[in-house]
């Protein structure tokens, strides 16, 4: 048992912090299971983002005032300051006025916030409804903003404002998620007041038809207004890195890394298809995967059983050998989202774990075939060791971290590199000694390097690039959305429908998807560096524990802190 370290004044500041935000924020109280205003939304319109930015300045006042009294103290402190520059540099770019992409934004986020939000009581199901009574408020509040950006000529790029404007109609369907959900409401106790029913009838009408007015704003006023480039140049580009990595990184440098690091995920691609078929491309060795009937899984409800079955195999497996499990985070819930736009992703456990970690999988519709090979490592970067590991273990350590460092605290780059950096170690323990298996894991590795190639290409305004083993892909000219869709269909083995979300969502998040190869990167130089200084001292084990007992912080502060 860890011996509970008493509080500090830093730990106050960030204690005061996390409340500051559930107070500006509601989503953050519903996302990390601490009590706050959950009926409501935070206001989203340029006064509101205004409050939020003055709220940070303030923070940084405090913490440049402060004197760390530990390492722990040392890593907040320099953790939080950084975390609160880049914010403040963020809305004095104006991005909060750009806000819009196909998968993390407003237009999502204002949704997304019920798929977490508790269903066991009536009390639960009536802030639900006050929550969907408030969804027009917000929606307005976030149009607000994107008016003000185009007075600004602030504006997103005309291809995500399209793919958003679809995805909103999908959302404001009056047979969409808010109908299907308050239909379904039911407490595991007691029944619904037929007043409250009513209620939850009118705020999901409501509610879908906010989303319905948020698509015709964005297609007849955000649209025409819009940028005609997808890419946002060196600048916006360099910020947006340093945000989701929490480091500076040669961009320059990376994007040349990347080339090389595609060749490498080609050439093992190649050598592992010949154990499947002797003589066999990589595109022959898939279709015969793809041919494997006992490889395949049809619907949904198959799918989410296989994910769940292996994940409760694999935790109890490792938590037996490699791993020190707390009991709390053994539990991982495996999920199908309640919507179809494409994407895994995870959320993770509420701070007293009432509500485990998820993986989720939003599956696009018509997708109704999957094939295990293929997804099994998906499960590994998901759950466990990968997200759910690293994200559980952090708000398991409440004896030596504050909420901040539980619960909020930490970069893309540190969460998805730690994720790629599982997947191999996952082979490293023999999960993927089946080669069919090791080249599901090859082909999403393969594609994390592509999209550094491409993400930094499209929003750098790079020449297209000439990759050994891609030679017959055009070279002339830069970088370009539909190169982009033709260089992500050469580089993965996936639906197309999955494809096209892929490269809409690069178009439209600049930075974040590098980082998870680039995180990759930086935690295999970080080991490998303590490696070399303990020499035959050094401990797999001790370094994993000693690094995710952390929580969530920057690379930068992930290197320091690790050092000797």
């Amino acid at each position: 048992m860890t011996q509970e370290r008493a509080a500090t004044p830093i730990d106050a500041i960030a204690e005061e912090w996390v409340s500051t935000l559930v107070e500006l924020v509601p989503d953050i109280a519903i996302y990390i299971g601490v009590p706050g205003r959950t009926g409501e939304y935070g206001d989203l319109s340029p006064a509101g983002h205004e409050q939020l930015a003055q709220a940070t300045r303030e923070v940084v006042r405090a913490l440049d005032a402060a004197v760390p009294v530990d390492a722990v103290d040392e890593v907040t402190r320099t953790d939080l300051l950084a975390e609160s520059r880049l914010s403040l540099e963020a809305h004095d770019a104006q991005l909060h006025l750009r806000d819009l992409n196909v998968i993390a934004s407003p237009a999502q986020e204002i949704r997304e916030s019920f798929d977490l939000m508790p269903t066991a009581t009536v009390e639960d199901w009536a802030t639900i409804a006050e929550r969907l009574g408030n969804l027009p408020g917000a929606i307005s509040g976030y149009v607000e903003t994107l008016r003000a950006g185009i007075a600004a000529g602030v504006v997103p790029a005309k291809r995500q404002v399209r793919e958003v404007a679809e995805q909103a109609r999908r959302t404001g369907r009056t047979d969409g998620f808010f109908a299907d959900f308050t239909a379904g409401a039911a407490p595991e106790s007691g029944e619904l007041p037929g007043s409250l029913r009513s209620d939850l009838a009118r705020g999901a009408e409501e509610s879908a038809a906010a989303y319905v007015r948020l698509a015709e704003f964005l297609e007849t006023e955000l649209l025409p207004a819009a940028g005609e480039h997808d890419g946002v140049g060196r600048e916006l580009y360099a910020l947006r890195s340093r945000h989701f990595l929490g480091a500076e990184v040669d961009l320059d440098e990376t994007y040349e890394w990347g080339i090389g690091e595609l060749e490498r995920m080609i050439d093992e691609q190649t050598r592992v298809a010949h154990e499947i078929l002797p003589g066999a491309s990589v595109e022959e060795a898939v279709a015969h995967l793809e041919g494997d009937a006992s490889r395949k899984l049809h619907g949904t409800d198959a799918l989410r059983a296989w994910m769940q079955e292996l994940s409760d195999r694999v935790v109890d497996e490792l938590g037996r050998t490699h791993f020190d499990i707390p009991e709390p985070v053994r539990a991982l819930q495996c999920m199908i989202a309640p919507t179809q736009d494409g994407g895994i992703y995870y959320t993770g456990p509420s701070d007293d774990f009432s509500r485990p970690g998820r993986m989720w999988w939003s599956v696009p519709e018509g997708v109704t075939e999957f094939d295990t090979w293929r997804e099994k490592t998906t499960v590994f970067h998901e759950g466990v060791p990968g997200h759910h590991l690293q994200i559980g273990q952090a708000v398991f350590n409440r004896a030596q971290l504050n909420t901040w460092r539980r619960q909020l605290a930490g970069t893309s780059g540190h969460a998805e590199g730690w994720a790629l950096y599982a997947e191999r170690l996952m082979q490293e323990l023999g999960y993927l000694d089946d080669p069919a298996d090791r080249l599901g894991m090859l082909d999403g590795q393969r594609m994390r390097a592509a999209r550094v190639v491409l993400d930094i290409g499209v929003h750098l305004g790079k020449p297209k690039p000439r990759v050994r083993g891609l030679e017959d892909l055009p070279s002339d000219g830069t970088w370009d959305a539909d190169f982009a869709l033709a260089f992500m269909r050469r580089n993965v083995n996936m639906d197309d429908a999955f494809v096209r979300f892929e490269v809409n969502r690069y178009l439209g998040w600049p930075g974040q998807a590098p980082s998870y190869k680039v995180g990759q990167r930086i935690w295999e130089q970080i080991r490998d560096d303590a490696q070399r200084r303990e020499g035959a001292a050094f401990s797999f084990r001790d370094f994993h524990k000693n690094a995710l007992d952390l929580g969530g912080v920057g690379l930068d502060t992930l290197r320091t802190a690790l050092a000797p």
